[in-house]
């Protein structure tokens, strides 16, 4: 029997790729029940088939996530860090699998996600492609090898101007892998973007750089700088499908799941 799905953030970017992907067939086993996004927004009430030029689906665009939410078996958010946290205890309440590809969430937030997860099943990543989770998989080994070997590092990403947050959820992913296999903690080693007379680098110090620009999906470099080399892992999105596929087989996995907290190394077997 397929899976009922409810998106979260339908009217963004990613929303309108994961309704496209469950549309078209991209991956079975999955049916649209509601899409949900803010109360203004232009398309609210339409079809959201017809709104993509596809067929019509009969999933209205409506901001009432009551309406269709304790119908689901999963909802995947890509909404805003306030309607991930704010949303947290209903979801919980429908015990309905999520799914979260929300950035952006602050240390509160996430807390209240890690509490929701000892109810429900949750997957959080702030990347679901597969090449990007085999990308962490990559530098953390990497980080491992050089660790104590005087190579810097530094990660720069690269998205569309009308993204919000910086670094991005996905910088912050292999910030962690390097930090893991340097065996130093983030929050104490990144620095975010360098201006004026800022003195030399630190050591173990994790440099942080965001590019905003035009249409971009998302390009993504981890730099390790030695003395008379320098290593460079890198990955470039160029549809967006590639993380809406992510999403929905994350959403397919998570259903058959026991409470707890995932990631898409878990959903993957990595």
């Amino acid at each position: 029997m397929n899976k009922k799905v409810v998106i979260l953030g339908a009217a963004g970017k990613m929303g309108q790729a994961l309704i496209r992907c469950i549309l078209e067939k991209n991956i079975s086993g999955l049916d649209l029940i509601g899409a949900i996004d803010l109360w203004d927004d232009e398309n609210l009430g339409k079809d959201v088939g017809i709104t993509l030029g596809l067929e019509e689906c009969n999933v209205n665009l409506t901001s009432d996530l009551n309406a269709v939410g304790p119908n689901a078996d999963v909802i995947i958010d890509f909404s805003s860090h306030v309607s991930t946290s704010g949303n947290a205890e209903r979801i919980a309440s429908w015990n309905t699998a999520w799914v979260i590809g929300t950035t952006g969430l602050n240390e509160d937030e996430l807390k209240i996600i890690n509490n929701t997860s000892k109810q429900i099943p949750v997957v959080i990543s702030g990347n679901m492609s597969l090449g990007i989770n085999i990308l962490c998989n990559l530098v953390k080994s990497a980080s491992k090898v050089l660790r104590d070997k005087g190579f810097d590092i530094e990660i720069i990403e690269k998205h569309h101007n009308q993204k919000k947050d910086a670094p991005s959820g996905t910088a912050l992913m292999l910030g962690e892998s390097v930090a893991s296999g340097y065996e130093i903690d983030l929050d104490n080693s990144k620095k975010n973007g360098r201006s004026g007379l800022i003195g030399k680098r630190n050591d173990n110090e994790i440099g942080f750089h965001a590019i905003r620009g035009g249409d971009i999906i998302g390009d993504h470099s981890v730099i390790f700088a030695g003395v008379g080399e320098m290593l460079e892992f890198s990955h470039r999105a160029t549809n967006r499908n590639v993380f809406a596929l992510g999403a929905l087989v994350a959403a397919k996995w998570l259903v058959d799941q026991k409470a707890g907290l995932y990631n898409m190394i878990d959903v993957l077997g990595l």
